[in-house]
């Protein structure tokens, strides 16, 4: 994602899709804004969003949502926007993806 666009991943908005990283202690809490400094510093970035936030709890999505894409193939989203994410990723990081 885009960590200088405030609450949005690529056409999707809103606050539901805010760039945050949860926290569980200092030391996560200090990395993670020792990082956001350094990408800063190096000009990765003109500016970062992403909320540094203490971890409280998980909420599993809804079932609907699981799996989704492999359930909805032909969906509009499936197709204009995860599928070829998911592709240029296969291109970018093929080490990183998980085998079947």
């Amino acid at each position: 994602h885009d960590p200088t666009t405030l609450n949005r991943q690529g056409p999707d908005a809103g606050t539901q899709y805010r760039s945050a990283i949860f926290y569980q202690n200092n030391y996560e809490r200090d990395h993670a804004k020792a990082y956001i400094d350094q990408l800063l510093k190096e000009k990765k970035f003109p500016r970062i969003t992403t909320e540094v936030v203490k971890f409280t709890a998980f909420y599993k999505a809804e079932e609907y949502h699981q799996n989704f894409e492999c359930r909805n193939p032909n969906n509009g989203y499936v197709k204009a926007v995860s599928q070829p994410r998911l592709e240029q990723f296969k291109i970018k990081a093929p080490e990183l993806l998980k085998e079947k």
